[in-house]
């Protein structure tokens, strides 16, 4: 499960627990902890959702906060290949794309409320679990 994968892996999980032999999650948030700063501009959307709000949650799909999303933590920058987020960025720029974006982030509030059912869901049923962050 990776990144907006997660929640529907871990969706699927709950609702058939004996299908899951194991799991390996990439990047896929099942605690309010793991909603760090990033996702300040986010919740202030899903609470009140104006445009001034919506401005701020496109402000994480330019071009700069693209290639953070790749160089922050990298030791090593210069061994980084724009490629990466160059590509990702000229599929956020297709148009029509950004709406949709900002219609995927207003909704993700719905996985948020589905944290403790995955959080007791790990608790009761404990699959190995392989976490990369």
């Amino acid at each position: 499960m990776m990144d907006y994968g997660a929640p529907i892996g871990y969706r699927l999980a709950t609702q058939h627990p004996e299908r899951v032999e194991s799991l390996i999650v990439q990047n896929g948030n099942a605690y309010e902890e793991g909603l760090g700063d990033f996702w300040k501009p986010m919740r202030a959307f899903w609470q009140n959702k104006t445009p001034e709000n919506a401005d701020r949650v496109r402000q994480t799909m330019t071009s700069e906060a693209t290639k953070r999303y790749y160089t922050t933590g990298a030791k090593n920058l210069e061994n980084l290949s724009p490629d990466t987020w160059t590509l990702d960025q000229a599929l956020l720029d297709r148009p029509g794309n950004r709406d949709i974006q900002l219609a995927l982030k207003h909704d993700y509030q719905s996985n948020v409320l589905l944290y403790p059912q995955w959080q007791a869901y790990l608790r009761q049923y404990q699959p190995p679990t392989l976490v990369v962050w």
